[in-house]
């Protein structure tokens, strides 16, 4: 069996969104004939764990980990110190982590006989972690996996760098793409991007989307509705940059005002890691204290527990430059709960996803009047009892984590002929 040297930086106990593929593909890499070794930070300050995702892990994976001196994890006073610096720091605050985790990375890859190396972003040192060792040792193969773009991230080009930092970080892209064995993104838009961007053939160029995990819903029956009391509509994920709720909220506060729902009726619960005081602030701006309920950060099981006990789960995603290139994560576990989506967001991959799944109902990210109208029907359908739809199974089942890891086998296949 072949070994693989997983490198990323983010990786349980950290929780989050951005650990997930990684540790799905660890979970799963055995069945196809490849033997995961895990590279990635010690635990110190990380801003979220979730521990629950560790059981994911299988026994007798090898998991490597080197200190992560990251600056926005100091403690006391000098963290704030360490936030504002990092900000500074090309092209992100695991570079520290990357710079004095090289040997290391080599002795592992000695030490345990490795054949291949993937390494993943954010965060983006990771590449340049297998950049360097392409460079130590030419022979093992290396697939870089984006799961976002990287200067051309919608988030960097709301707000963009300095054109001396843009300048060196387009030129580290550069070379992890035109020199990786093996590139792979999310989206096929993503894909498309980085080809045109950086003047590649595409010949080695992948997409392997995000999933779910059909074992984690393993004790749910996705055909069994519900019985709330009150119309139960479940977000979860990060509100911050584009990811804004303010037409959501404006589309209830209408709605309400006008009587065309109870707001008695509804509950909306808020799951993810906020600022609460200021997101309660924003609620009850708009008049909707009564319906809302901010839950926070929760570990993954107890996530999908909400997903599940929901009569409706809401998607939020910004319009913009870029919008368009990239699925949100929480979409594909939105399509195994069987429960239907109200999908606000621009036109682009997500929005083609959610109609072509048939798991909900799309709207605009910027009309008020077409959220209004889909919770609307929603509601009018909860209180009649009959808020029922047909997802395609064919298409949501394509999209499972195994199947998925299996895409990467074939990446990886690639690398030995």
């Amino acid at each position: 069996m072949k070994k693989v040297l997983i490198i990323a930086n983010q990786f349980p106990p950290m929780g989050g969104s951005g650990v997930q593929r990684s540790v799905k593909f660890v979970k799963h890499l055995r069945s196809f004939g490849y033997e995961p070794v895990v590279f990635t930070r010690e635990v110190g300050n990380m801003p979220l764990k979730d521990e629950t995702l560790l059981k994911d892990i299988p026994d007798g994976v090898k998991i490597y980990r080197t200190k992560p001196y990251e600056l926005p994890e100091l403690k006391g006073i000098l963290r704030l110190f360490g936030k504002a610096l990092g900000k500074l720091i090309i092209p992100d605050t695991a570079y520290f982590w990357y710079k004095s985790s090289r040997r290391r990375a080599l002795e592992v890859i000695d030490k345990e006989g490795i054949d291949i190396v993937y390494t993943t972003s954010a965060p983006y040192s990771d590449h340049l972690l297998g950049l360097y060792i392409k460079k130590k040792r030419k022979k093992i193969g290396w697939t870089a996996d984006f799961r976002d773009e990287w200067t051309n991230n919608p988030y960097i080009l709301d707000n963009p760098y300095d054109p001396i930092r843009t300048r060196i970080e387009k030129n580290m892209e550069h070379k992890v793409v035109t020199r990786a064995d093996m590139l792979i993104t999310n989206t096929p838009v993503m894909r498309e991007n980085f080809i045109r961007n950086n003047s590649l053939s595409g010949d080695n160029f992948v997409f392997i989307p995000n999933g779910y995990d059909a074992e984690d819903f393993a004790g749910y029956d996705s055909s069994a509705k519900p019985h709330n009391d009150r119309l139960t509509m479940v977000y979860t994920g990060a509100l911050y940059g584009r990811r804004k709720p303010d037409t959501f909220f404006q589309a209830l506060k209408e709605l309400k005002e006008e009587g065309s729902i109870d707001g008695s009726k509804i509950l909306v619960r808020l799951i993810g890691n906020y600022h609460k005081d200021k997101l309660q602030a924003q609620i009850d701006s708009y008049g909707l204290k009564e319906s809302f309920e901010i839950v926070g950060y929760v570990p993954h099981d107890v996530c999908i527990e909400h997903q599940m006990n929901a009569d409706v789960l809401v998607l939020i995603e910004g319009s913009g430059r870029g919008a368009d290139a990239f699925y949100t994560g929480k979409i594909f576990e939105y399509m195994n709960t069987g429960r239907p989506v109200l999908a606000i967001l621009p036109k682009g991959c997500a929005a083609d996803l959610v109609k072509e799944s048939k798991i909900g109902i799309t709207a605009d990210t910027d009309s008020v009047e077409q959220i209004k109208g889909i919770i609307k029907e929603y509601y009018d359908k909860w209180c009649e009892g009959a808020l029922d739809f047909k997802p395609d199974r064919g298409v949501i089942e394509g999209f499972e984590r195994k199947k998925l890891t299996q895409r990467l086998a074939e990446v990886f296949d690639r690398l030995g002929k």
